[in-house]
């Protein structure tokens, strides 16, 4: 999941510090930046282009019209996923930063954000004087060289806080070397330091785990899951449609047919249901569409690739891509750790609904 934005100033956390307009980086992967050799700029250029054209500008989840948002990513995720990750990052913090009570302002669209929030430890916070202050490394920073604000989740002397950090600030530095990964490269999910960078809370202690969107934003990653598994299958059907396949590759078709038809109705089920329930709790509700999303795609990889064979891995260049972003994507699951915890909220349940 992923948070953050800027014109009006608002007033964020205890009504005296202000969010002010940030700047974008400089350099984006490949611009000349020592730091970072990115292999793809596309799909970042391609993300601030959308930002800045207001074609990120989402409905807010629970408010009505939550399919027509996941609708969107999904398209995103089917055309890219990398370009979904990070279009998801920026579209989840206007959410958050709406729920916790912050204004936004128009120009914060206009502006690439993204939610830093994996493993909250490894940033501490802490006062001086009237300021907030960020130490730490913080990894899996997607859109470490795109983005020109950042939600930062951190561990300070009260709880875990979230905080609104300029990306272009001094002491922010997105470390040479931290994102070798072949799936999902362009998204330069570099780990990024920070000393003493100056930051402005949003929310009180433990808020952003404990709102409603929280889960809401774990539901928009499946969207971009099942999109690039859409993206995935339809090299299979292309296939089927174009020149002859035999009736094992038919099969597997039919397989994935299943898989992603099934995976759609349990993601826009839940996106009806949380307009109905836009406070509700959907801890279960997120587990169980993740992983029926998870299950889908992975099976469509693996159908897909018997069905087809090593060609299109080796000769399709999009392809490949698709796929080995998707592979890593994915594992933003934490697989059985994620499957023990709905079967515990499934004992727990008065009436499971099945």
């Amino acid at each position: 999941m992923t948070v953050d934005r800027q014109q009006r100033l608002p007033v964020v956390g205890d009504g005296t510090e202000r969010i002010s307009p940030g700047t974008p980086r400089g350099t984006a992967p490949g611009d000349g930046d020592p730091r970072v050799s990115a292999p793809d700029r596309q799909p970042g250029e391609a993300f601030r282009s959308a930002v800045r054209a207001g074609r990120l500008d989402l409905p807010l989840p629970g408010g009505g019209r939550t399919a027509q948002r996941w609708s969107r990513l999904v398209e995103l995720g089917r055309t890219d996923l990398v370009l979904a990750r990070l279009g998801e990052g920026h579209a989840d913090a206007l959410a958050i930063l709406a729920e916790l009570g912050v204004p936004v302002d128009p120009r914060w669209r206009r502006e690439p954000w993204g939610v830093w929030a994996a493993a909250p430890a490894s940033v501490t916070a802490t006062r001086d004087g009237d300021r907030w202050l960020l130490t730490g490394d913080r990894p899996w920073c997607s859109g470490a060289g795109l983005l020109s604000r950042a939600l930062v989740t951190a561990t300070a002397a009260d709880g875990v806080r979230l905080f609104a950090v300029e990306v272009g600030a001094a002491g922010v530095t997105p470390v040479a070397g931290t994102w070798p990964a072949v799936g999902m490269a362009a998204s330069d999910s570099r780990t990024v330091s920070f000393d003493g960078v100056t930051a402005v809370p949003v929310g009180e202690p433990g808020r952003y785990t404990a709102r409603p969107g929280f889960w809401h934003g774990g539901l928009g990653v499946a969207a971009c899951w099942y999109g690039g598994a859409v993206g995935v299958a339809d090299a299979l059907r292309d296939a089927a449609r174009h020149r002859g396949l035999g009736p094992h590759a038919m099969a597997h078709l039919g397989a994935v047919d299943a898989a992603l038809t099934a995976a759609r109705a349990v993601l826009f089920a839940a996106a009806d249901a949380i307009d109905a329930d836009p406070t509700g709790d959907a801890d279960r509700l997120a587990h169980q569409v993740r992983a029926t999303v998870e299950a889908a795609a992975t099976t469509v990889v693996e159908r897909v690739g018997r069905a087809l064979g090593a060609g299109p891995l080796c000769r399709d260049a999009d392809h490949a891509r698709r796929v080995a972003d998707l592979t890593v994507y994915l594992r933003q699951s934490h697989a059985e750790a994620d499957l023990a915890h709905l079967g515990e909220l499934a004992a727990a349940a008065g009436e499971p609904g099945w």
